[in-house]
């Protein structure tokens, strides 16, 4: 049964008529998705603050206007890890995919290639790095198009596990590593049903996890899941391990970015997670101004965590992003309409994007400034 309780219904194998935003997508997505899974990608941390919070730091947000721009020679393209992407917007990593249609990361990625869109694969996908990086260059040669794959890192209990990982996607051809710092300590209830796993862990050793009740010695200090948690010299090991680019997921402090390029961070990810793992965290759309002005100008920012509009991207520009990533909203498309949906959701957000500059006078990302922004 779905969360509203109906029968799970199929992906659709057209694009619904009437939808037209991302927040449709959402819409139609309760009625496709079991409502145990639906559970686990919309949930947040506690009573689930900081996802609201994420939403209203946007919405705090307003647009200046500015009349009559020249889009003679208008583009979204931007420079980003020594390559040129058509647009600022890219596919978070998202775990567990088939949860929400059966192919999963394989269409989601044939989507992505179809877009020209960056995609960042996790390590808990439910197809192999290699299976999703073939699937990749198939739509590439057939389109005579595409974009990098990233691969999304948490670190292992063991680091030659994590290592193993870095070397497969480095095989495979992806062309950046995401390594995630932000929820190796989180909860998570959620049992994956029969037939969803997070395959490239198959037979590696598992994640400690954490019980405890009034008997218990310790809770969480104290136990192998703080013990095993990673710190900076896990993030120098991977700078000394891998040549790809090493980019940082989950920062929210100035410090912390500013150390993770001096350590090696070729970019990093301002990031609370999707409100999922601290509740009553700031929004990255907070700290970003005050991150951009810790790092050198050439480290990229890259911004999750709410984005949902076209205007989201102009405003994370402003306020000093390189670019952003959506996470949810690729569950919500993929779950309604498969390899279509996803394909459609950027669509979608790549036009109000598009819609947005062109209101605000910007024929390209790096006219798009503060000065466009008014604090309501």
């Amino acid at each position: 049964m779905n969360a509203l309780g109906e029968p799970v219904r199929p992906a659709w194998q057209r694009i619904p008529a009437d939808i037209m935003s991302l927040r449709d997508y959402e819409r139609h997505a309760l009625h496709h998705v079991e409502r145990a899974s639906w559970a686990h990608i919309a949930c947040g941390a506690d009573q689930e603050l900081s996802v609201a919070h994420n939403r209203a730091a946007f919405d705090a947000l307003r647009l200046v206007p500015e009349p009559l721009p020249d889009l003679s020679n208008a583009h979204t393209r931007v420079d980003l890890l020594g390559r040129s992407l058509r647009s600022p917007i890219l596919l978070a990593p998202v775990a567990y995919q088939r949860l929400m249609h059966p192919d999963g990361e394989l269409a989601t990625v044939r989507a992505a290639m179809a877009m020209q869109t960056a995609m960042i694969v996790s390590t808990l996908a439910t197809q192999t790095i290699e299976d999703i990086a073939q699937a990749a260059e198939s739509a590439r040669r057939e389109l005579g198009r595409g974009a990098p794959l990233y691969f999304q890192l948490y670190s292992q209990p063991e680091r030659g596990t994590s290592l193993n990982l870095v070397r497969r996607a480095e095989a495979a051809g992806y062309e950046a590593i995401v390594w995630t710092v932000d929820a190796n300590i989180k909860r998570s209830r959620f049992p994956l049903p029969p037939g969803v796993e997070a395959i490239n862990l198959r037979g590696s050793a598992q994640q400690p996890t954490q019980t405890s009740d009034l008997t218990s010695e310790h809770i969480l200090f104290g136990t192998p899941l703080a013990n095993q948690a990673p710190g900076w010299d896990e993030l120098a090991w991977l700078r000394n391990e891998t040549r790809l680019p090493l980019v940082v997921k989950g920062i929210l402090s100035a410090g912390a970015a500013k150390r993770a390029v001096e350590l090696g961070a070729d970019a990093i990810v301002v990031s609370n997670h999707g409100g999922r793992v601290l509740d009553g965290v700031v929004s990255p759309i907070d700290v970003l101004p005050a991150i951009r002005a810790a790092v050198p100008q050439h480290v990229p920012l890259i911004v999750d965590s709410g984005v949902r509009l076209g205007t989201d991207v102009v405003k994370a520009i402003a306020l000093g992003a390189t670019a952003v990533m959506v996470g949810r909203p690729q569950l919500h498309a993929l779950a309604t309409a498969g390899m279509l949906g996803v394909a459609h959701m950027l669509h979608l957000l790549r036009s109000e994007l598009e819609l947005a500059m062109a209101q605000t006078g910007c024929a390209t990302l790096d006219q798009i400034s503060a000065q466009l922004l008014v604090r309501g």
